[in-house]
């Protein structure tokens, strides 16, 4: 290849840098030969025999040429020439530093001891890629990888590292080498191969793999493509390097312009530009090189020109004058700037020449002065593992225990222009030995994109992203890559694009409308602002009014025979304990603090059992009354204020003892519930111990129940003044209301729970305080003259 020219050339620029410095091998002249491989394997083994043992014959494992004392071999450009050269040399001993070849898992270069390399590991490249393609968000991309074993290696170890990080292959096609065309079916093929790709408009992104024939082949096939018009379709596409690869045209494509890789990014082998060797390129001639052999004929190539040759057939190509200038050469044909693999020639050559000086100024030969010439290629292996230098670039040049140069690889975007040349500018770098927010570098705003992409990176996805607020489903039979979008489960929120699963709002937070952030909640509860508070503090205050009246009402008519009926003070008791139910809701109002919550259950629970347990003394006094009047009873001795009292206290302190173990072992507190609503929390109370509060009311329900009872039985018996009746009407509404209570506090949510307890405890508590005194306050305001005993005595007679 006339390009690859340049790695001979920078073997050349060195050994003459080396050969005028004193200082690194003084009175010693270094030479070297330059062999060809040709891309075949038995060319290969072919040419290293004869570097070995080759003089005038060819005579395997006899050296016949003492001129020829060789210590260190450089090559192969290569991973399969190099192997194939070690297999040889490594017999030997010789050292070998290979300037393209990178680790390959099925041929590791540990196997042969003799092998070293100025390029880094493959495996930073491969991270490269990855990152890459991570930070654009391409992930949806094509392969195009060499025919070879190579590029089998290449696939197998790229693919399953894409699908660890998300990046699927649209398709993987394989190039085969130029040589291996045959008929025009083939071609014929290998062009609808090429082409169909490149019509699917969502994969913008190309990664090419190959070695020096990859880049001839794939541009051979693009040409004829373009001049037969395949498909008609548009190559704005994003192409992806390996640092294998390289932009080369020969040939029939001299002239073929580079436009389709404007804008390609390319991961290339670490250089620096040495001043001196482009002033070398720019200095030589090809009359004055009289040493250099292949000067003439790549001039020629170079150029399109022939130089007269008297001897030879006449030349139809236009003669060389030799004022030729190689900075005027397409980039395709010939590079000014040292490119990674002649930068590495370089490199190779000062680390075989300091190993040299090295080995030379030891003492390992048991003290005496020995020759250069006269050592052995393998004694030169320790030195070459221990050198550390600086070129002349001013870097430092060292081997690893890999026997391999940590360089990392440069980031390159590809610009061209119309006059077929182009330029490398370095917009990134790839390096696993710097530190790790160090170990890729990209700058977006230096990279030069296509003008059909509008001056940004491309998409390369399989479908469009996911929107914030909607998450990926899987296509069934598609790769993973390729999904649909649906939106979050209600609750639910994405606020990043292509997010797998929607993910909930924390507790104190509900999704927005858009369901792509969370929103505070905020606190409510059922305040005496409000209108459905103000309401309800009116009721209270209206009931216990009215309750304040009767109980005055009937302390005013104490002595009169209603009042004294029943047991009075049982009366005024009950009242009392009805005006303290009237005030009870008063606690559930305002916000919950530590204080209301520890006591107002506690005092519903206390002040209702009060009230029931007078319900039920009075009807037990009924039922007495009427059992003692009967002749010879002995209930006569219960008549009296002593049973009364005894039901009422006792009834009393059972619940206060339940709720004084309730308060002592788990008592209520302050908390926030933010499940119920999802856009608001509610500030309640906890309860605590719900199994505390359920046997609090359980047992305020058994009173209930039994007062109904007892007052449903003794309703019908005799007397002038039977409250059964009345008692048996209140009992009822009472537990109707705490009953249909139950379900509709279980099916309200946040403050309405609030107002459906205050409700009901103002209707249950109204329900007794009317339907047990509003017959009495009925005679004792409206018909005072019925509230005497003749008229009690006339009724019951």
């Amino acid at each position: 290849m006339i390009k690859y020219y340049q790695h001979n050339l920078a073997l050349a620029f060195a050994v003459n840098e080396i050969n005028a410095n004193p200082q690194i091998l003084p009175n010693v002249t270094l030479g070297f030969h330059i062999y060809d491989s040709y891309f075949d394997m038995s060319m290969t083994y072919r040419t290293t025999l004869g570097l070995l043992f080759k003089s005038q014959r060819f005579v395997p494992n006899y050296k016949c040429d003492t001129q020829k004392n060789l210590l260190a071999i450089i090559g192969g450009l290569d991973s399969r020439t190099s192997f194939q050269m070690a297999e040889i040399l490594g017999l030997y001993k010789i050292p070998q530093i290979t300037y393209g070849s990178f680790v390959s898992k099925e041929r590791d270069a540990m196997e042969f001891s003799s092998f070293y390399r100025t390029v880094p590991n493959e495996a930073q490249q491969y991270m490269g890629i990855i990152r890459l393609l991570l930070h654009f968000g391409w992930t949806w991309v094509g392969l195009l990888t060499a025919d070879d074993d190579g590029g089998e290696n290449f696939l197998k170890t790229l693919e399953p590292v894409l699908s660890q990080n998300e990046i699927c292959l649209a398709f993987t096609e394989r190039i085969p080498n130029q040589g291996q065309w045959d008929m025009f079916g083939d071609i014929a093929n290998l062009l609808y191969i090429i082409y169909q790709p490149l019509q699917d408009k969502n994969v913008n992104t190309f990664i090419l793999y190959g070695g020096s024939l990859t880049m001839v082949s794939l541009n051979m096939m693009l040409f004829l493509g373009y001049t037969g018009n395949v498909g008609n379709v548009s190559l704005s596409k994003v192409w992806i390097l390996t640092a294998q690869v390289d932009f080369i045209l020969s040939g029939a494509l001299r002239n073929w312009n580079f436009d389709l890789f404007h804008g390609a990014i390319s991961f290339a082998i670490h250089s620096n530009q040495l001043q001196q060797f482009k002033k070398y390129l720019s200095s030589m001639k090809p009359y004055q090189e009289k040493q250099n052999g292949f000067l003439k004929e790549f001039w020629e190539q170079a150029f399109d020109c022939s130089f007269p040759n008297l001897h030879g057939p006449i030349q139809v190509n236009e003669m060389c004058t030799g004022e030729e200038r190689l900075e005027n050469l397409p980039g395709a044909i010939f590079e000014m700037h040292m490119t990674g693999h002649s930068y590495s020639v370089y490199n190779a050559v000062y680390a075989i020449s300091y190993a040299l000086k090295a080995m030379a100024s030891s003492n390992s030969m048991g003290g005496k002065s020995v020759q250069i010439q006269h050592h052995q290629p393998w004694q030169l292996h320790p030195f070459i593992q221990s050198s550390s230098f600086n070129n002349s670039a001013g870097e430092t040049v060292s081997f690893n225990d890999k026997k391999e140069i940590e360089d990392g690889f440069d980031i390159m975007n590809m610009v061209t222009f119309p006059n077929r040349s182009f330029l490398r500018v370095k917009v990134g770098r790839v390096d696993s030995s710097a530190p790790k927010e160090k170990r890729f570098i990209i700058h977006d705003d230096m990279i030069v994109w296509k003008t059909t992409f509008n001056q940004g990176p491309p998409l390369s996805v399989c479908n469009d992203y996911c929107r914030p607020g909607s998450q990926k489903k899987k296509k069934e039979g598609e790769k993973f890559c390729c999904y649909n979008c649906t939106r979050c489960p209600e609750g639910k929120i994405s606020s990043q694009k292509d997010m797998l699963d929607c993910v909930k709002c924390q507790e104190n937070q509900y999704p927005n409308k858009d369901q792509t952030g969370c929103i505070q909640k905020v606190t409510t509860f059922l305040t005496f602002k409000e209108p459905l508070g103000i309401s309800l503090t009116v009721l209270a205050a209206t009931f216990s009014l009215i309750t304040v009246l009767v109980l005055r009402t009937f302390i005013k008519h104490r002595d009169t025979p209603i009042v004294k009926a029943n047991n009075r003070h049982i009366t005024y008791t009950l009242l009392g304990s009805l005006l303290l139910c009237f005030l009870c809701p008063l606690l559930f109002l305002g916000e919950p603090n530590k204080g209301t919550c520890f006591i107002r259950q506690v005092a519903f629970g206390i002040i209702f059992t009060v009230a029931v347990s007078c319900v039920l003394a009075k009807t037990v006094t009924v039922v007495v009354i009427f059992m003692a009047t009967k002749p010879g009873s002995s209930m006569k001795k219960w008549v009296g204020k002593k049973l009364a009292n005894s039901i009422l206290l006792s009834c009393s302190l059972v619940q206060a003892a339940i709720c004084m173990v309730w308060l002592g072992s788990s008592p209520p507190f302050p908390d926030l519930d933010m499940q119920s609503l999802s856009t608001e929390m509610v500030a309640e109370c906890n309860e605590g111990s719900a199994i505390m509060f359920y046997i609090v009311l359980g047992y305020l329900g058994l009173l209930s129940l039994i007062s109904l009872t007892v007052a449903f039985l003794a309703r019908k018996l005799p007397d002038s003044f039977n409250e059964a009746k009345f008692i048996t009407f209140s009992m009822l509404i009472f537990c109707s209301v705490w009953l249909s209570f139950v379900p509709s506090y279980v099916s309200t949510k946040g403050k309405y729970m609030v107002a459906v307890e205050i409700f009901s405890i103002l209707a249950s508590s109204a329900g007794l305080l009317a339907c047990i005194f509003s017959p009495k306050c009925y005679i004792v305001v409206l018909r005072p003259h019925l509230n005497s005993r003749k008229q009690l005595i006339r009724r019951k007679n």
